[in-house]
């Protein structure tokens, strides 16, 4: 099982936690999954929350139609495509879904990035910090990424600190190709721990 302790979970830990259906992960707390067309209420709940359309944008989900659609042409798209993507972060005791977590290759960016995003009553409790932590072992350990990425907007510091928390380390504003904005560009660099 994944640790959650303040270093980053080794490879063998990390690699011992995938489970072969849509279980990717489990932590101490959690268990990340592949997202599927049951999850349209939560996707539709999460991406029209006001941090979500400050943060991240208005994707354009109005109903359960759009929900569904999201996910198949965002994550499950991703996970066809390079074998990971958005994954569900749900609370283990009670398999509610409470977030989304993963790693996304995005055209407007060099390297892979890790994505995160929790509805209101799940933050501020660490499960955004334990799910990130998980999520930077994965990409190392088993897809064997050797820099991970992250942007955030220049004022969301919350979210800059789950990713300091997590083992990247702020590098510089960056310029988002095709848009006239920057954001906060972070890297963790293979051989870096987490937390420190």
């Amino acid at each position: 099982m994944t640790r959650t302790t303040g270093m980053q979970p080794s490879v063998e830990e990390t690699s011992n936690s995938v489970i072969p259906d849509s279980k990717v992960l489990e932590t101490e707390r959690l268990i990340l999954r592949r997202l599927d067309d049951d999850d349209a209420p939560f996707i539709l709940e999460l991406v029209n929350d006001a941090d979500w359309l400050r943060y991240i944008g208005d994707k354009g989900v109005r109903n359960l139609d759009d929900a569904r659609a999201y996910i198949r042409n965002g994550p499950v798209n991703m996970y066809t495509r390079f074998g990971f993507g958005l994954w569900r972060v749900e609370l283990k005791a009670e398999a509610v879904p409470i977030g989304l977590c993963g790693l996304i290759r995005r055209d407007t960016l060099p390297d892979v990035d890790i994505g995160f995003a929790y509805l209101p009553r799940y933050r501020g409790q660490g499960y955004a910090r334990e799910a990130a932590r998980a999520t930077v072992a994965y990409g190392a350990g088993v897809v064997g990424l050797r820099r991970i990425v992250a942007i955030t907007s220049p004022d969301n510091a919350a979210s800059g600190r789950v990713l300091v928390d997590a083992g990247l380390r702020f590098e510089r504003m960056y310029p988002i190709p095709g848009e006239d904005r920057e954001v906060r560009l972070y890297a963790w660099e293979g051989g870096l721990r987490a937390g420190g």
